[in-house]
């Protein structure tokens, strides 16, 4: 591993260790209705480079949104228009590529500009779920609790790449064999995950394996959720094994992130040995050593059902 490699984990791992993360702001013009220039934001380890505009060529039958591929250090990446998808008027064109890796794929965003990379803490952070606009998963707070603070659309990038490409993120496609998971009787999967379209891809792998399950949307409400069981066990002379089998969680999440969550519960005595299970888009080696530092029992990427139900074997077994 190189001496680059080296600091981006440090880096990584220092940020979570403190709850925090970065987020790359953009603008895609005109917002529908307002004409205002709304800022939007992606988590930057998701983003590979930025680049201005490259010449695009565009490729029959493709999708409405798509505007073809580009020809990035000898790799074809396919181009997506942002602005189209969410709706903007880019007034200023589209001048920028954001190239991204995200769940086993590279793809590319085509934004009217970029404008900052902030650092954030993640309670600042708020979930964007049942307040309409179904491509965002959350609002951050730019300038943390200050009041009239300004406001960013965390993107739902899983969301996006389905829209785009649905017969691509196909939770169990068909005719694949998923292994059957058998918990102990009477226990669950706790799964966290802040994306709706990630919980559905999860939930139909987890009653493919034939999993009972209780579907969470953001760390912190998997870990409200914990203790309410912890405490119901006691109650009934049980421990919380006999309630929950394991934590199954992705990394980014409002309120209370992953890897916090993950910390949380190994540094609680009342959830000694309980397994947590990280499923993140974050994809990549750094990720991989990053996820051991803070205690958890294993790694997958989203989203293969069978990799999932492996991962979740090879855990409950040990």
């Amino acid at each position: 591993m190189n001496n680059s490699s080296m600091r981006e984990i440090d880096e990584r791992t220092n940020l979570a260790s403190n709850s925090m993360f970065e987020l790359l702001l953009f603008r895609l013009g005109e917002a529908p209705g307002s004409g205002r220039r709304e800022m939007f934001g992606i988590n930057v380890f998701k983003v590979r480079e930025i680049l201005v505009m490259p010449e695009i060529t565009e490729m029959a039958n493709s999708p409405p949104s798509v505007m073809g591929v580009a020809n990035i250090r000898g790799q074809m990446i396919t181009v997506i228009n942002l602005p189209k998808l969410v709706g903007c008027n880019p007034t200023k064109g589209l001048g920028i590529l954001l190239v991204t890796e995200f769940a086993r794929t590279t793809q590319a965003f085509a934004v009217e500009e970029v404008n900052e990379i902030v650092r954030l803490e993640w309670k600042h952070v708020l979930s964007a779920e049942g307040s309409g606009g179904g491509l965002v998963t959350s609002i951050a707070r730019l300038d943390g609790a200050a009041e009239n603070t300004r406001l960013a659309q965390v993107l739902d990038v899983e969301q996006i790449l389905r829209d785009v490409f649905p017969m691509d993120h196909l939770a169990v496609p068909d005719g694949s064999k998923v292994p059957q998971v058998h918990l102990p009787p009477g226990s669950v999967i706790l799964a966290a995950d802040d994306s709706a379209v990630a919980r559905l891809m999860i939930e139909q792998g987890l009653k493919a394996m034939g999993v009972p399950f209780i579907m969470t949307k953001s760390g912190q409400e998997a870990w409200n959720r914990l203790q309410a069981l912890s405490a119901e066990a006691v109650s009934e002379g049980k421990t919380i094994r006999d309630k929950v089998a394991l934590v199954l969680t992705d990394l980014e999440m409002p309120e209370m992130d992953g890897f916090t969550l993950t910390r949380t519960i190994k540094q609680d005595p009342r959830f000694k040995g309980l397994p947590v299970v990280i499923h993140s888009s974050l994809t990549g080696s750094t990720n991989e050593s990053h996820v051991k530092s803070v205690g958890a029992d294993a790694y997958v990427a989203k989203f293969v059902a069978e990799e999932l139900a492996s991962t979740l074997l090879g855990v409950l077994n040990r």
